[in-house]
């Protein structure tokens, strides 16, 4: 009863947030950069208080700051600046954390890596959400890629908790199991087909083809996202990142596999397709 009623909040949830979200991938643009800024920075905000909470003092204005204001960066220049971006990071978290060192705070080193580190992983990856949706006909390729995950998470989940037995990091992420993994990629692949057979619909350029190697592809590789957000949660004892989502967690619960699904995305458009 209590799984039916989790799985219940989760499907109120996601029948919340997938048309706001498609409306923003609609509307392109500054409307989806800023709402991708947005739910990156609040990302970036969770993984500041998971690190916090367990002792450590990575900048939260850093953090904050520099996540979004690379995906304003890749939404005008596009990889244009992008080291001027990292030097500037770099830079300005080492002088902080020497400061700070300074003040009396003995984790600084340590906190100067994940400062850099954390903002790098959400801002750098997040970002290739713009540089997807900013491809010929990126509406669609959004629509092909990051669906995909979201169909894999949902097929493993289901198919976890249906016949999930074999655990496949049970240090890391307890409840993953090889038979959830292995129904979400053929969720994942499934549903990559389907989606890609109708955009070919309205775009000639995305083949029906395309959605099988994305679906299998993104399905493989980018749970590990899941898991290397697990693999922190796990270090502090953390169940989720936050609990704005209900039974989803927080954004960054809701970003791990996204962020390597993006990217693996896009650079699959530019071999395949491009």
């Amino acid at each position: 009863m209590k799984a039916d009623i989790g799985l219940r909040k989760r499907l109120i949830v996601i029948d919340i947030l997938l048309p706001i979200l498609a409306f923003f991938i609609f509307l392109g643009g500054w409307p989806f950069t800023i709402i991708i800024a947005a739910i990156l920075g609040a990302a970036a905000f969770e993984l500041w208080r998971l690190f916090h909470n367990g002792g450590y003092s990575p900048s939260l204005p850093v953090m904050v700051f520099f996540v979004p204001t690379v995906v304003v960066l890749r939404h005008i220049f596009n990889f244009q600046y992008a080291d001027l971006w990292l030097m500037l990071l770099i830079c300005t978290s080492m002088f902080i954390h020497v400061i700070r060192q300074q003040k009396g705070i003995k984790t600084s080193a340590v906190d100067f890596a994940i400062t850099i580190g954390g903002t790098v992983y959400l801002g750098w990856l997040g970002s290739y959400a713009i540089s997807l949706r900013a491809l010929e006909d990126g509406v669609y390729w959004v629509l092909l890629v990051i669906p995909i995950i979201s169909l894999a998470d949902t097929g493993a989940y289901l198919i976890g908790r249906l016949i999930g037995k074999h655990k496949m990091l049970p240090l890391v992420s307890p409840k993953k199991s090889w038979e959830g993994y292995l129904g979400g990629i053929l969720t994942g692949t499934l549903g990559g087909w389907g989606l890609a057979a109708l955009w070919h619909i309205k775009v000639a350029s995305i083949l029906p083809f395309y959605g099988v190697i994305f679906g299998v592809v993104i399905s493989i590789l980018a749970p590990i996202g899941d898991f290397g957000e697990s693999m922190i949660k796990r270090q502090f004892n953390a169940k989720d990142s936050g609990k704005f989502l209900l039974e989803h967690g927080g954004f960054l619960d809701r970003v791990d596999s996204s962020l390597w699904a993006a990217a693996i995305g896009y650079y699959l458009i530019m071999v395949i397709a491009g």
